[in-house]
C-alpha cells in the first residue's frame, strides 16, 4: 500500500546528487512530491529532504540505490509518524478584505498567521504548519480576495535522539 515517506539524504555535492536522484526516480516513474535542499549541522554538507508517496518496498529500494551514489554519505527514510515536519506559506490578500479584524481575526489566530507587510493594496502574511492546514487556509482565504500564495517544500527532523555522523 502506498504511503507518504520522507527521505533524508546527507551529501557534500548538491548538484551532481540532485541529478542522480532525479534519474533514479524517473527510471522508476516515481513522482517527487516535495524537495528541499539545505545546509545542515555539519560544515560543507547538505541535507536533501524528499517526499515520496510509494510503498515501503519501493522507498527502501530507492534509499538503498541513492546510498550507492558515491557523493551520498547516508540516506534515511521515515514515515510521517517518525518525523517532525513543517512547511511555510506566504499569502497575499487584498488589504481591504482583511483590514477589519472581525473579518479575519479568528481565522488568523486559528492558523497562527503572522503579518509580514501591510500595504495600501495588499497584505502579506506567513503561516507555518502541516500541508493539510495550509491547504485548508487557502480554501478559507478565497473569500478574502486571495491574490497569490506560495508554499515551501517540507522540512523535517527525525524524532530519534541520534544524528548522522561522519566516520573517518
Amino acid at each position: 500500500m502506498k504511503k507518504e515517506y520522507t527521505l533524508t539524504v546527507y551529501t557534500e555535492d548538491q548538484m551532481v546528487v540532485l541529478h542522480k536522484i532525479i534519474v533514479i526516480l524517473s527510471r522508476r516513474k516515481i513522482t517527487l512530491e516535495s524537495l528541499n535542499i539545505s545546509t545542515c549541522e555539519m560544515d560543507k554538507m547538505y541535507l536533501f529532504t524528499l517526499v515520496l508517496n510509494e510503498t515501503f518496498e519501493v522507498v527502501r529500494n530507492v534509499a538503498l540505490q541513492i546510498e550507492k551514489v558515491i557523493e551520498v554519505f547516508q540516506c534515511y527514510y521515515s514515515t510521517n509518524e517518525e518525523i517532525v515536519w513543517k512547511q511555510i506559506a506566504l499569502f497575499k490578500v487584498k488589504t481591504s478584505s482583511v483590514i477589519h479584524p472581525e473579518n479575519t481575526d479568528l481565522l488568523f489566530r486559528k492558523y497562527n498567521a503572522r503579518y509580514i507587510t501591510i500595504e495600501k493594496d495588499y497584505t502579506i502574511f506567513e503561516v507555518t504548519g502541516q500541508e493539510e492546514e495550509i491547504n485548508n487556509l487557502i480554501v478559507a482565504l478565497k473569500q478574502y480576495e486571495l491574490i497569490e500564495f506560495i508554499k515551501s517544500a517540507r522540512i523535517a527532523l527525525t524524532m530519534n535522539s541520534g544524528s548522522f555522523q561522519l566516520t573517518d
